[in-house]
C-alpha cells in the first residue's frame, strides 16, 4: 500500500468536495443521459453498479464478478443487469451470458494488502449480456482517455441505502494519479463498485474510469478508481474471441480464477490490516 499511501499524502493541497453534491436522479432524467448505468444483481443478495458500453456489453469492476462468500467467480446465471433501475422497475433487464474479469486481477490476494492495492488498476471487468439492449431510450456510454489531475468528473452509482435508484455526484475532481490508479475527492459506499466515472467533453460525456475502492485523505473519504484507457480495448477483443469460440447459446465463464477475494460490492479499505 506504500505507493497509494504516498499518493494520498502527496495530495495534501486540494480541498475535498464533501459529498460531491450527491443526489438521487429524477425520474425524467434516468431514461435519458444516464440510462446506460444500471444495477448489477449478484447472486441472492449482493449488487454492484455497471455501465452499458455496447448493446450487449456492461463495464464494471473485476472484483464484482467474484463471490466473496465462496471466493469463486459468479456463474453468469447468477448475474442480472438492470439498466436504469428505479423503484422496482428497470428500463431493460438482461441476464449475463459470459463474464470476463481482467486476466491480471487476482482475487486471492489478502484483503487490504499492498499487493491487492497495487492491482487496483486491473480492477475492470466485462459482462456479456444474453440479449442486446436495443431501445431508443438507452444509448451505450462512450469511453474516453486517461483521467488527469484537476479533471472535473461525475459519478453515477447505486450503493448502500440508495440501491433502488441511481444517484449522481457531479461536483467531483481528480486529485491525482499514480500508475494506473486515479483518486477522486468524492466519497463512495458499498455497492458503488463498478460505477462509471464520467468526464464531459465537447462531444458529450465519456466514461474514463470505474470505481474500485474507497479510502481516506486527511480524515475525509475519497474514491480510488481504475482508468479504462489502455485496458478496455484488449478486454473487449478478448471477450469477442471468447464469445466466438463458445458453442452457440452456451452460457460460459471466461477469465475466472478461484481464491479468496473481494466480491459483490465489497471495497478495500486503505491501510486496513490483512
Amino acid at each position: 500500500m506504500r505507493g497509494v499511501l504516498f499518493l494520498l499524502a502527496f495530495l495534501a493541497q486540494p480541498a475535498l468536495a464533501g459529498d460531491g453534491n450527491l443526489r438521487t436522479l429524477d425520474t425524467g432524467v434516468v431514461p435519458g443521459r444516464w440510462a446506460a448505468v444500471g444495477r448489477i444483481d449478484l447472486g441472492s443478495s449482493g449488487f454492484c453498479s455497471g455501465t452499458l458500453i455496447a448493446p450487449d456489453v456492461v463495464l464494471t469492476a473485476a472484483h464484482c464478478l467474484y463471490d466473496k462468500a465462496t471466493g469463486k467467480p459468479y456463474l453468469p446465471s447468477d448475474i442480472t443487469f438492470l439498466a436504469g433501475w428505479r423503484d422496482g422497475r428497470a428500463e431493460a433487464t438482461r441476464d449475463a451470458a459470459m463474464i470476463l474479469p481482467h486476466p491480471g486481477y487476482r482475487p486471492d490476494l489478502p484483503e487490504g494488502s499492498e499487493a491487492q492495492m497495487n492491482q487496483t488498476g486491473n480492477d475492470l471487468g466485462l459482462i456479456k449480456l444474453s440479449q442486446p439492449i436495443l431501445l431508443p431510450s438507452i444509448s451505450p456510454a462512450a469511453t474516453g482517455s486517461f483521467p488527469q489531475g484537476g479533471d472535473r468528473v461525475e459519478i453515477v452509482s447505486y450503493a448502500r441505502n440508495r440501491s433502488e435508484a441511481a444517484s449522481m455526484q457531479d461536483a467531483c475532481s481528480v486529485l491525482g494519479t499514480e500508475g494506473r490508479i486515479a483518486v477522486l475527492d468524492c466519497p463512495v459506499d458499498f455497492g458503488a463498485s463498478g460505477a462509471p466515472v464520467f468526464r464531459d467533453t465537447a462531444y458529450g460525456s465519456e466514461v474514463v474510469s470505474v470505481i474500485s475502492a474507497k479510502a481516506e485523505l486527511r480524515g475525509k473519504p475519497v474514491a480510488i478508481t481504475a482508468p479504462v484507457e489502455g485496458i478496455l480495448d484488449d478486454l473487449l477483443a478478448q471477450l469477442d474471441r471468447d464469445w466466438r469460440a463458445a458453442a452457440p447459446g452456451a452460457r460460459i465463464l471466461s477469465g475466472g480464477r478461484s481464491g479468496m477475494g473481494a466480491g459483490g460490492a465489497k471495497f478495500v479499505k486503505i491501510g486496513e490490516s490483512p
